[in-house]
C-alpha cells in the first residue's frame, strides 16, 4: 500500500533542494519569461552598492591613494646617463691573449677569406670587428666611432632650488646626467656629492645632483624610524624605462643587512624593477621614508618577486647637508673587529640580554688601541646611547664626528669599565689595517692565506688555514722549530680555514684557560707537515697592543 504522505514528504525535500541549488547558482526564474536571469547586486538588496557603508570605506581608501600620487609624482623625476668611450677606453676593456701586447693584438682574415665569413666563423662581435678594422661600406675605410652606454634610474627632488637625491650606481661614471621632469622637461644635471658603497671604507650608495631651476615641488622627508611593519607604502620611479610609475605594498620589514656598509635598509613588497633605483618609497602621509635602491631575484629571474630594499629617510637627511657641501662622506672610526653577543656569552657574563657587542680584535694604533679597549672586551654604551647589536655600533660610530671623544663603556672580566676614546676618521687605508690580522698567541702572529702568498710560499690552491708571520724570540713555538711561512691548518683537531675561524677557537682557549694547545702545521714548498704541541700561559696577552 502506497504512502502517500511520505511521498508528499519527498517531493517537498526535492523542491527544496532544487530551489537551494538554484539559489546557490546565482539564477532566478522568470515564470512568466520562461527563461533564466542573472541577477545584479543592485536587485538583491534594498540599496545600491554606491550607498552601503562598505562600499564608502573603500571609496574613501581608493580616493586617498589617489590623491596622495597626485601630490607627490611630480617631485620624482627619470635620471637619464650616459658614459661616452673614445678608442682607448674601448681598448681598454679588451684582454689580449697572455704574453701580446695591446697594439700587436690583431685580428687578420686568412688570405682569401671574407672578411663577414672570418667573423662569423670565429664568433667575433660584429660592433669591435667594425671599430677595430673599419667599416668596408664606409668609403674611406674609417673606423665605425664607438657607441656611448645609456642608462635609465629614478630621483627625487629634494629642494625647491634643484637639488635631487638618487643612488650613485644610477650616476656612477657617467660623462652626462639628463633629468626628465614628470611635466617632460629635460634639464642636464650636475654631479654634487657621491657616497659610494663600492670603495674599501664603505658607503650608503647615495649621490646628489642639482639641475638650475626653480620652484620645484619638493617632497617633505618622513621618520623612517616610525615606520611600521605592515605599513601602507606606495613606490614611484621608472622601472624599465616607464617614467612615473607608481606602484603600492607594504612596509614588510625593518632594519634589514644590504648590499651597502651603511644602511639598514626598509623591506617591501611594492613591486620595485630596475630603473627604479633611486626613486621614491612615500608613506600614506606624502612622505619621503626612503631611497629604493636594489631588489632581490631568485633563480633565472631579474625582475620584481616581492623583495625590494630602500634606504631609510632618517639615514638619508643625515647624510645630506654633507653631500651637498663636501661632495662626499666623511665617517667616525674606532678601529675594532666585532662579533655579536650570544646567549652563552651572555649567560656567562651575567648579562640580562644579548646586546652589545664583543671585540675579538682591536687595530694596530687604532684609536680603540689607544683608548684602552681590549680584546674580549664587550661594549654596551657607546656616546650614551646603549648599543644594540654589531649594525647599531657601527652606524652610531659612523655618525660621531671624527676628533670626537667619546665616554665607551664595556663589560671586561665580569666588572664595568669606562673609557674615554677620541675617534679617528674611517679611511681606506684604515679599513685595510683591519682587514691584515696579526694576533699575538703563543708567541706567535699569523694573517690569512691568500692566493698571492700561497704562491710566494708554494701551498697548492687547495690549501687553506692561516700563515705565521712572525715567531717571537725565546717562545715555545721558537723552540720547536716553528718558523714564519709555515701554515696553520688544525688547532685541538678542529680544521682552521681561515682567520676568522682561527679566531673564533683562539677565544675558546683564553676562555678555558688553556696551558697547552695542539697544532697542526705545513712548511712552505711541500717540505713536511705534522702534529706540535705548544705551552702557552694562561692569560693570553689582547693582540697588537
Amino acid at each position: 500500500m502506497l504512502n502517500i504522505g511520505h511521498i508528499h514528504r519527498r517531493r517537498v525535500v526535492i523542491l527544496l533542494v532544487v530551489a537551494g541549488l538554484a539559489v546557490a547558482a546565482g539564477l532566478i526564474i522568470n515564470q512568466g519569461a520562461n527563461e533564466f536571469v542573472v541577477p545584479t547586486a543592485t536587485g538583491q538588496t534594498n540599496e545600491t552598492f554606491e550607498q552601503a557603508e562598505d562600499f564608502q570605506y573603500l571609496e574613501r581608501a581608493n580616493r586617498a591613494f589617489i590623491n596622495l600620487v597626485a601630490r607627490t609624482r611630480s617631485s620624482v623625476v627619470q635620471i637619464t646617463t650616459k658614459i661616452e668611450r673614445d678608442e682607448e677606453q674601448r681598448l681598454s676593456r679588451i684582454i689580449p691573449p697572455e704574453g701580446m701586447g695591446r697594439e700587436e693584438f690583431r685580428i687578420i682574415p686568412p688570405e682569401g677569406m671574407d672578411r663577414e665569413e672570418f667573423r662569423r666563423e670565429f664568433d667575433i662581435d660584429p660592433w669591435w670587428f667594425r671599430f677595430r678594422f673599419g667599416d668596408p661600406t664606409d668609403p674611406e675605410g674609417t673606423p665605425t666611432p664607438p657607441r656611448p652606454t645609456t642608462g635609465v634610474g629614478s630621483g627625487v627632488i629634494v629642494s625647491e632650488d634643484g637639488y635631487i637625491l638618487t643612488n650613485n650606481h644610477v650616476i656612477k661614471g657617467a660623462d652626462k646626467i639628463t633629468v626628465t621632469l614628470a611635466d617632460g622637461k629635460n634639464y642636464e644635471a650636475t654631479l654634487v656629492g657621491q657616497d659610494d658603497a663600492k670603495v674599501k671604507r664603505g658607503g650608503s650608495d647615495l649621490a646628489v645632483i642639482k639641475i638650475d631651476e626653480r620652484g620645484l615641488p619638493v617632497l617633505p622627508f618622513g621618520d623612517s624610524d616610525s615606520l611600521e611593519v605592515g605599513e601602507w607604502v606606495i613606490a614611484i620611479g621608472t622601472p624599465l624605462n616607464l617614467s612615473q610609475t607608481v606602484t603600492r605594498g607594504i612596509v614588510s620589514a625593518k632594519e634589514r643587512p644590504g648590499i651597502t656598509d651603511y644602511g639598514n635598509f626598509i623591506q617591501t613588497d611594492a613591486p620595485i624593477n630596475r630603473g627604479n633605483s633611486g626613486g621614491a618609497l612615500i608613506n600614506i602621509r606624502g612622505e619621503l621614508v626612503g631611497i629604493n635602491t636594489y631588489i632581490a631575484t631568485g633563480g633565472l629571474s631579474v625582475g620584481n618577486i616581492g623583495l625590494g630594499f630602500a634606504l631609510p629617510s632618517n639615514l638619508v637627511k643625515q647624510l645630506l647637508p654633507e653631500l651637498i657641501e663636501t661632495g662626499k662622506v666623511e665617517r667616525g672610526w674606532l678601529g675594532i673587529t666585532m662579533e655579536a653577543v650570544d646567549q652563552d656569552l651572555a649567560e656567562k657574563n651575567n648579562l640580562d640580554s644579548t646586546e652589545g657587542v664583543l671585540i675579538v680584535r682591536v687595530g694596530q694604533d687604532s684609536p680603540a688601541e689607544k683608548g684602552g679597549l681590549q680584546e674580549d672586551d664587550i661594549v654596551i654604551m657607546f656616546d650614551g646611547h646603549k648599543v644594540k647589536n654589531l649594525s647599531h655600533l657601527k652606524h652610531t660610530v659612523a655618525a660621531t664626528p671624527i676628533g670626537k671623544s667619546v665616554k665607551v663603556e664595556v663589560l671586561r672580566d665580569g666588572k664595568q669599565k669606562q673609557l674615554t676614546i677620541k675617534l679617528g676618521k674611517r679611511t681606506d687605508k684604515a679599513v685595510a689595517s683591519l682587514e691584515q690580522p696579526r694576533v699575538n698567541f703563543a708567541g706567535l702572529r699569523v694573517q690569512d692565506l691568500t692566493p698571492e702568498i700561497a704562491t710566494e710560499l708554494g701551498y697548492s690552491e687547495d690549501d687553506t688555514g692561516v700563515v705565521i708571520t712572525h715567531v717571537e724570540k725565546g717562545s715555545d713555538a721558537e723552540r720547536k722549530g716553528i718558523k714564519p711561512g709555515y701554515l696553520i691548518q688544525e688547532m685541538e683537531y678542529a680544521t682552521i680555514k681561515d682567520f676568522k675561524a682561527y679566531s673564533m677557537i683562539l677565544n675558546k682557549i683564553k676562555q678555558n684557560n688553556e696551558t697547552r694547545i695542539l697544532l697542526y702545521v705545513k712548511s712552505p714548498y711541500q717540505q713536511g707537515t705534522g702534529y706540535v704541541t705548544l705551552n702557552i700561559t694562561p692569560n693570553i696577552a689582547p693582540s697588537d697592543r
